[in-house]
């Protein structure tokens, strides 16, 4: 039965529906809902009509398609087998799944528990599995059977639900078939009752963790429906892996708060042809994707695909001009930007029907006041993303960062997300870098984002990284590591061609003076670890060394 709360936040998800092409009355009009009391499976999900489909799964095994109603049913099953093993509200579950069905059984029916779940990547080293272990104090795992031996490594004894290969010492998640499809909850679930443990993705440090609410995150993706655009009934694809904020994002919530179908595309690694072929066979409306992939999409002739899409998207990272240039000449969409973090929802995007400057955030979304500071809290045009708290505190906030002495929450005036944008006079943020990457080169800050944007523009660059390369005299000159696109060879002729094109579309205090190729270290969740190429860098300046695949400008002089 629809409960206060759930008409609460349809009223929300309902208005922004209704303007989500009227930016200004959907930003002056829309309040977060505040329920005391909410649980997204309960209040939610279980309140959708029962016949909508909820998860489709494509890939090489086949396909599977499942309803609300088979999905709210299952959960059920599942949240009664794993209170057999002893599972409590407040307890901690790490799930450890690919894009496989039980996953997004194992999410509602931990909500439905009130249990705290840590999304978990199958990419973890043993070591990042027994810190998560350790400092997430799991009481419940649920992985696929494959992975039993890494948790065996890591030290685990307690309690686990295997998916596949019946585990020694673990017990089959099948097992939930023989369950009641009935469920009765301990009790209410507060709003502010913890519901996700996120280890953030550690580009420069150990990785903190994230820890959000039934609350934050459930309903906080009201402004990642009105970014995305999605409507009840669309068919949503997001590439996005389990284990990190993205799929929650695009994968589980925001969908659902739309009532619409979230589709997956299983395949064991990344193949653009055949992501544009299900786009087209599988009626796909709303796409997202981080740049990595639009990159490697626009090396194919997009336009030979008929697709039926209605909202193209960019995530993770900011996309290039050059890559929405070509998306945009293909199919006639343009591939909106947005902008937010692990400890987020959407805080700043593009939505539909808005007009677009290339290769910017957008503006801030419905629910969001966001200021620009600088290192003494001044407002300024162009200085670090801050989310105004107080009475403007947004609902999709963390709870904070959960550490062995508890959880350190958020209550200054500020948060500051560590990112660098600048404004200008409409209003309309562009990202500028993170906080520890904009760099000052002959006493010019630099953004590594906007070379590398012109960096992409060459057809032989698929990716680019830019940090600071020390140098006697101008304190740092910006260097590029290249990832080559498909075809193009790692030699002079190449590297000469790279610097001609960015010595004639920088400004010389901008210009990329040194170049090389290499492969860019990235975290497990794709992001690239410019902290890594920029120790490195600093190293090799002291040590007087250059990289073996490395030019500089006057390698070329003359």
């Amino acid at each position: 039965m629809a409960t206060d709360a759930t008409e609460a936040v349809r009223r929300a998800r309902d208005f922004l529906l209704a303007n989500r092409t009227d930016y200004e009355a959907a930003r002056a009009g829309f309040a977060w809902p505040r329920p005391e009391r909410f649980n997204f499976a309960l209040d939610w999900f279980d309140e959708v009509e029962p016949s909508r489909e909820a998860l489709r799964i494509v890939g090489e095994a086949g396909a599977l398609s499942r309803t609300y109603g088979q999905l709210s049913a299952a959960s059920n099953q599942l949240a009664n087998l794993m209170r057999t093993l002893g599972v409590r509200r407040g307890d901690t579950l790490l799930l450890m799944l690919g894009n496989v069905e039980p996953l997004w059984v194992s999410m509602l029916a931990a909500m439905k528990l009130g249990a705290v779940v840590i999304p978990t990547t199958t990419l973890l080293s043993r070591d990042d599995l027994k810190d998560r272990l350790h400092r997430g104090q799991v009481s419940l795992v649920i992985a696929a059977s494959d992975y039993a031996p890494m948790f065996a490594d890591a030290g685990y004894a307690g309690p686990a639900l295997s998916v596949g290969e019946m585990v020694e010492g673990w017990t089959s998640l099948e097992g939930y078939a023989d369950q009641p499809m009935t469920f009765e909850p301990e009790g209410e679930t507060h709003s502010s009752d913890p519901l996700l443990l996120y280890f953030t993705s550690g580009t420069t440090a150990k990785p903190k963790l994230v820890l959000h609410s039934h609350l934050s995150y459930p309903v906080g993706h009201l402004s990642t429906l009105y970014w995305l655009g999605l409507q009840p009934g669309d068919v949503h694809l997001t590439i996005s892996s389990p284990g990190w904020a993205k799929h929650a994002w695009s994968c589980v919530f925001t969908p659902w708060l739309a009532e619409a179908c979230v589709l997956i595309h299983d395949r064991p690694r990344f193949d653009a042809q055949a992501t544009l072929d299900v786009l087209v066979a599988q009626g796909v409306t709303t796409f997202c994707a981080p740049p990595t992939v639009w990159r490697m999409l626009i090396q194919h002739d997009l336009s030979a695909w008929k697709v039926g899409l209605r909202e193209v998207l960019g995530a993770g990272e900011p996309l290039n001009p050059e890559v929405i240039d070509q998306v945009r000449a293909a199919w006639g969409l343009t591939i909106r930007d947005g902008y937010g973090q692990t400890e987020t929802t959407a805080q700043i995007g593009n939505p539909p029907g808005q007009p677009l400057t290339v290769g910017a955030m957008g503006r801030p979304l419905p629910g969001y006041r966001i200021v620009l500071l600088n290192a003494d809290d001044e407002e300024v045009d162009e200085g670090e993303i801050s989310l105004v708290l107080g009475e403007d505190r947004p609902v999709a906030l963390m709870l904070g960062y959960r550490t062995e002495d508890g959880v350190q929450t958020l209550d200054g005036p500020v948060y500051r997300t560590g990112d660098v944008a600048s404004r200008n006079a409409e209003g309309v943020f562009t990202y500028v870098g993170r906080a520890d990457d904009v760099f000052k080169a002959s006493d010019y800050r630099i953004s590594p984002f906007e070379l590398e944007s012109v960096l992409i523009e060459h057809e032989a660059v698929a990716e680019a990284a830019v940090v600071p390369s020390p140098d006697p005299t101008r304190l740092a000159v910006p260097k590029a590591f290249i990832a080559l696109a498909l075809g193009a060879t790692a030699d002079a002729d190449t590297a000469r061609a790279i610097l001609a094109h960015a010595r004639a579309v920088l400004g010389p205090f901008k210009r990329v003076r040194r170049i090389e190729f290499y492969e860019l270290p990235k975290t497990i969740s794709g992001k690239i670890r410019r902290v890594e190429l920029r120790e490195m860098e600093a190293g090799r300046r002291a040590a007087g060394e250059r990289g073996e695949l490395e030019w500089i400008e006057e390698d070329f002089a003359g």
